[in-house]
């Protein structure tokens, strides 16, 4: 692993510190690109006016007249948790503005696949509804969206994801929707290309809400408070792990307020107590490591409709109960993972000579793996090799019992979906179904195709990736001075917003190793000394000695013994 340090443009930082800001965290502002106080400012009226949405308006129109009209609205989620909280802010901000007529259909992630498809359009129409709105998908659901329209039904799309492209002319192509918002389609000037979905629904909610009072049927005095559903735009923005951009970070941040002061809905309290984290000092690191993976877990065991109902309830038992099976569901969850990434990681192990190189990309499957939980023992493989990595798991759907489906993670420098694609084009009928990002993408394979997908990934990575490419890298902030390590100073830290794109700050300094001992059979117990300074630090699962003197990386931390909190180090790596 190689540590580097993060350039830190002076004069940005002294702005900031003229502006009031503590000197470290100007520095660490300015390092992640802030060049002045305005883009600290995260006050709702910063925020990046609905209008300049494309679509946002027209979808405002659409959804007034449908609740003039008193129609029937159905909703198609997605099954992770920016589709769940997404489609929770969606049920509660068209209720909050008057719609009487409001449900919700979340596609099974093993029977029905993802997206809106024809099958789920049939069952909205079914249903009896007139309108149908997915949130968090349908993008690339032309046959979904065309049936849809075929029946009758009115079609609003609001998603975030990129649009598909026609593989021979490479031009985007979009569904026939009545309307569609979404800041990624072609000719949207939105500066927030990063916004999750629940972000986007939220701001079809906030149209709306301008459309009904153009029309008389609010006013300024009476309007519904839409700032009651931050919270759940907050939590699906980072547990959906998008880029934290100004807007973004706005967003999360008044929902973290909101979280801290208690006004929030029944069910985030719920995941709460059933995580053991307290609302009052919540981070961004409780929605992205604690609530989130909560909810997730139903989409990829269970069925996501726990996870939406628990957040939609208001009723505190009901919200309890569910918040409390959706633990169960991701303890489950956690036992499934740890068999399979260590069946995985003998599967890689066998790939490679103890001592020699990883291949350039790694592709894994064992029939007796769970494809709910693929993606996160590729995100596994990946942060342990830093290879671009695919794992597959035979699929449990009826009728698709011969396919494989398989879910990526990959590195800084090689574009999965992109791979994928060339992978398609070079070897024909092997990719039944992809798509995705850069960094995570999905696809479903014919289980007689999965040796040349392998070969596909592997020539793609080997000539996309160099030796530059492939050597891990940790970015930090540098040497932390002594006279920060104060406990307030990292309850201040905790507090800001950090995460994808705007990463939590970590430290890189040489220390001296003073002790180690492993804790749990799996984690690496220390006590160091820097710049003179005796301090403990804990490297979670790793079990390998250090030397006497060494770089470390490092996040800061407070624990709490006999009533004292003191500083100690988080371990994110070691150099060498």
């Amino acid at each position: 692993m190689q540590i580097t340090t993060r350039d830190v443009p002076p004069r940005s930082a002294w702005t900031l510190e003229q502006g009031g800001i503590h000197p470290l965290l100007a520095r660490l502002y300015a390092a992640r690109g802030v060049t002045g106080m305005d883009e600290l400012d995260d006050g709702l009226a910063r925020l990046l006016l609905p209008s300049s949405l494309m679509g946002a308006s027209e979808a405002a129109v659409l959804l007034a007249e449908a609740i003039a009209g008193d129609k029937k609205l159905c909703i198609v989620a997605d099954y992770d948790c920016d589709g769940a909280t997404a489609c929770a802010v969606a049920l509660r901000g068209l209720r909050l503005l008057g719609a009487k007529h409001v449900n919700y259909l979340v596609p099974d992630r093993v029977v029905d696949g993802y997206g809106l498809t024809a099958p789920i359009s049939q069952r909205v129409f079914d249903s009896g509804a007139d309108v149908l709105i997915t949130v968090d998908n349908g993008i690339a659901s032309m046959e979904g969206v065309a049936h849809a329209k075929k029946l009758g039904l009115q079609v609003l799309v609001t998603d975030h994801h990129l649009p598909a492209t026609n593989r021979s002319t490479g031009a985007v192509e979009l569904p026939n929707a009545d309307v569609i918002v979404n800041p990624n389609q072609p000719g949207c000037s939105f500066e927030s290309k990063s916004m999750a979905g629940v972000g986007v629904m939220f701001y079809v909610l906030l149209a709306l809400r301008s459309e009904l009072r153009s029309r008389g049927v609010f006013d300024a005095s009476n309007q519904p408070k839409l700032d009651t559903l931050l919270p759940l735009v907050a939590l699906g923005t980072v547990a959906d792990v998008v880029k934290l951009d100004a807007n973004n970070r706005r967003l999360v941040a008044q929902g973290l307020k909101r979280v801290r002061a208690g006004a929030m809905p029944a069910g985030l309290a719920a995941l709460f107590t059933a995580a053991v984290r307290k609302s009052q000092v919540a981070t961004t690191f409780d929605f992205g490591f604690a609530l989130g993976p909560r909810i997730n877990a139903a989409g990829r065991l269970a069925d996501m409709t726990l996870g939406i109902e628990c957040l939609q309830t208001d009723d505190a038992g009901r919200a309890d109960e569910l918040a409390r099976a959706l633990d169960a569901i991701n303890r489950e969850r956690r036992v499934i993972e740890g068999d399979m990434r260590e069946q995985a990681m003998n599967i890689v192990d066998s790939l490679f000579d103890e001592g020699d190189e990883p291949p350039p990309a790694i592709c894994v499957f064992d029939p007796d793996f769970h494809e709910g939980v693929v993606g996160i023992v590729a995100s596994r493989i990946k942060d342990k090799l830093h290879r671009p990595s695919f794992v597959f798991a035979a699929s449990q759907a009826p009728g698709k019992e011969h396919e494989l489906k398989g879910s990526g993670r990959s590195i800084p420098g090689f574009h999965l979906r992109d791979a994928l694609d060339l992978v398609a084009k070079r070897y024909p009928g092997v990719l039944l179904r992809f798509g995705g990002h850069a960094m995570a993408a999905g696809c479903t394979i014919h289980e007689d195709g999965l040796d040349a997908f392998e070969q596909g990934l592997m020539e793609v990575a080997e000539e996309w990736l160099d030796a530059a490419t492939l050597t891990r890298r940790l970015e930090t902030d540098g040497a932390i001075d002594p006279k920060y390590l104060r406990v307030d100073l990292v309850d201040t830290l905790h507090k800001e917003v950090w995460g994808q794109g705007f990463a939590p700050p970590t430290f890189s300094e040489e220390v001296e190793v003073l002790s180690q001992r492993l804790v749990g059979e799996k984690h690496l117990q220390l006590k160091l000394r820097h710049q003179g300074q005796p301090i403990d630090g804990i490297w979670f699962g790793h079990t390998e000695q250090l030397p006497p003197r060494v770089k470390l990386a490092f996040r800061l931390d407070a624990e709490e013994w006999n009533g004292v909190r003191r500083v100690k180090f988080l371990v994110e790596g070691a150099e060498g």
